[in-house]
């Protein structure tokens, strides 16, 4: 891992002084909220002189609290629930293929101090201007659809716990606007929030363990795993893990730039591993000791994961309900960090609206997510396995695309991205090797799905190993499409 040139990023501190006197906030409510510490900052890369904080731990908590939460253990089910697997099996599994799914997100990470530049605009330098829009706007559609799950999962258990007088829609309600204040102030205040919002939750799941520990250690005897139940559980949890690469950065452009690559590296590693694996696998083998224990499966049955919690904790009476609550509100450390790269990547979507204040963005994620989320409350697990499955697969292809494109044709050498050209279509690649290469892998990707509306050819031989194809795919046609385009332009 390579640091950058301090004297190539000085002379590109222009870029900032320019983009700052064209935003020229003059309004009293921007300049209020400015005095308040609210970031309006968007997608303009951060400069080198701004580029200050020295708490690189902020990094694991970001990463840590945003995975501790009750979608983890939510995906943890899926397990046995949807793909048959045991408790022994589904530990297995979540272990060894998180250890791989959790370092794309985590080297990304190291890019921001490097560059200043948000994940999305880093990726404008492999896919253009404008080919970046497309992995933009299905990242879009991948935040969104983790906020909705999220949004779903605290309306839920809200609700588990009101007997009957609080609604669903009513939950998510809650649970957006908490997300919502928390995105709106941007980076100081979400980072503060990360760092204590996990807290909580470990307390929660611990008394949770505490007293119903004693219904896991027994669970019913599992059928035996097949490679492909394996495999297409697998998939699922790639969607999980592996689409924070394509907003990996965004956390990290204010630290300084000479920080310790490795360092950070494995702040961020950790900081994703842990909770994902730790609750995952808690997950799993309390959805397999609910179909022993009647009291956990009239919970679930009728309230979903978060009845499930509600009933595991039930032994605790009235303070169980109160620890409910804490543990549903865990999916707004999630929902706030989403939604503040929500608002980044909208500008990159549509870059006119970088003259737009970061923080106008993250109203609009949550005026979108709030109706999704209500009307999909009803059919969680239906859409948890349909949209984890899907969302792996595009963004296999974009880290094999980004990732070659740094360490290969820009030799990790950072100072070969130029920060001047960050917003200039004609110096930017055209994006045609990049977009090339990862719609070409999906000719082996789609036979090589097992969703529930479609199995394709090879896949009912091998399990969904679509995700392995898309990464190894497009990284085999990247290099030489890409080479074709330096060889027509004559430039990176």
């Amino acid at each position: 891992m390579t640091r950058e040139s301090p004297t190539k990023l000085e002379k590109n501190n222009d870029v900032w002084t320019d983009v700052e006197d064209a935003l020229d906030y003059n309004d009293r409510w921007t300049r209020r909220l400015l005095r308040l510490g609210v970031e309006t900052t968007g997608i303009d890369p951060i400069p080198l002189e701004k580029r200050t904080d020295t708490q690189y731990s902020k990094i694991f908590f970001i990463w840590f609290s945003s995975n501790f939460n009750i979608l983890s253990f939510s995906a943890g089910t899926l397990g046995p629930v949807v793909f048959g697997l045991g408790v022994r099996d589904t530990c297995l599994t979540i272990l060894c293929f998180n250890l791989l799914c959790c370092f794309p997100p985590a080297y990304l990470s190291t890019w921001g101090p490097r560059t200043g530049m948000r994940q999305m605009v880093i990726s404008r330098y492999s896919f253009g201007y404008y080919g970046v829009i497309v992995p933009c706007i299905l990242n879009l559609v991948g935040m969104c659809g983790f906020s909705i799950l999220n949004s779903i999962l605290g309306g839920q258990a809200l609700a588990s716990v009101s007997s009957g007088n609080l609604s669903w829609s009513i939950g998510i309600v809650i649970i957006l606007v908490i997300s919502l204040l928390i995105s709106f102030c941007g980076y100081k205040v979400l980072h503060w929030y990360e760092r204590v919002a996990w807290i909580p939750v470990l307390i929660t799941f611990i008394i949770a363990l505490g007293v119903g520990g004693k219904h896991l250690s027994n669970p019913p005897p599992a059928t035996p795993a097949t490679a492909a139940s394996i495999l297409s559980f697998a998939s699922t949890l790639a969607g999980f893990a592996v689409t924070w690469s394509a907003l990996s950065s965004d956390f990290t452009t204010y630290l300084r730039h000479d920080v310790s690559s490795w360092k950070l590296f494995w702040y961020s590693y950790l900081g994703l591993l842990l909770p994902i694996v730790l609750i995952q696998c808690l997950g799993a083998a309390v959805v397999v000791g609910a179909m022993s224990f009647p009291g956990w499966e009239t919970g679930y049955t009728e309230g979903g994961v978060g009845g499930l919690l509600d009933a595991v904790l039930h032994p605790t009476r009235g303070f169980g309900k109160f620890l409910t609550v804490l543990l549903s509100l865990s999916v707004t450390a999630n929902i706030a960090a989403t939604f503040y790269c929500i608002s980044l990547n909208i500008q990159v979507f549509i870059p006119p609206l970088v003259i737009v204040p970061r923080y106008v963005f993250s109203l609009l994620a949550a005026a979108i997510v709030l109706p999704l989320s209500i009307v999909g409350a009803h059919r969680f697990y239906d859409t948890l396995v349909n949209f984890l499955g899907i969302i792996g697969y595009w963004a296999c292809a974009y880290v094999a695309i980004v990732i070659l494109e740094h360490l290969v044709v820009r030799r990790s050498d950072f100072s070969m991205y130029n920060v001047q050209d960050w917003n200039s279509p004609q110096q930017l690649p055209t994006g045609i090797a990049a977009l090339g290469a990862g719609v070409a892998s999906f000719g082996l990707v789609i036979p090589s799905m097992n969703q529930a509306w479609f199995v394709g050819p090879i896949a009912k031989h091998t399990g969904d190993i679509g995700f392995e194809l898309a990464f190894a795919i497009s990284a085999i046609l990247y290099l030489p499409f890409r080479w074709l385009e330096i060889k027509w332009r004559g430039r990176v």
